[in-house]
């Protein structure tokens, strides 16, 4: 496994506060019902977090159960995407006064959900990138992330592709 954690950059301070925040199970779970009532109804974790990899966690349970004895497949996109908005946002929050929002989302199921899933994403330099290059240039920059969902074997089950859109205000 690689550590990227030295080459990402340095936070601001509300970053860091929100890093904090996040490793905090009952402040985390207070964000979920404020922000993300999905991701707490699911059962969504943060395994791991940092500016350049996170770890997010979907259990296999009667709340994300489909018919098929497999989870569900927008619980899946959603721990995905949390893999990837996470480092999303605090690029963003380090980056100065910048929006963002997803532009799109694309999906690939290889193979049954049965058992709990770990989402992993690993583009937090480049999201810091473009970043500041949306602060720099004063336009609209785009970025795909990638979330890939593994099962505790280490299979690949789902690969969760986020473009998410960062822009200036004002």
């Amino acid at each position: 496994m690689s550590n990227n954690h030295d080459t990402a950059p340095a936070l601001s301070s509300s970053a860091s506060q929100y890093l904090s925040d996040l490793r905090s199970p009952w402040k985390l779970k207070l964000y979920f019902a404020k922000n993300l009532p999905s991701a707490l109804w699911w059962g969504l974790r943060l395994k791991s977090v940092s500016p350049a990899r996170t770890e997010v966690t979907i259990p296999y349970n009667w709340r994300t159960r489909n018919p098929f004895k497999s989870i569900y497949f927008a619980a899946l996109a959603g721990a995905g995407e949390l893999s990837t908005g996470v480092m999303a946002t605090l690029a963003r929050m380090s980056g100065g006064d910048v929006s963002m929002l997803v532009l799109e989302q694309r999906a690939e199921f290889v193979k049954k959900a049965s058992s709990t899933i770990t989402f992993t994403c690993e583009d937090g330099p480049k999201v810091f990138e473009v970043v500041k290059r949306a602060v720099e240039t004063r336009q609209p920059q785009q970025l795909t992330m990638l979330g890939t969902g593994r099962n505790p074997q280490g299979e690949v089950v789902a690969r969760i592709y986020i473009t998410w859109t960062f822009k200036l205000r004002g």
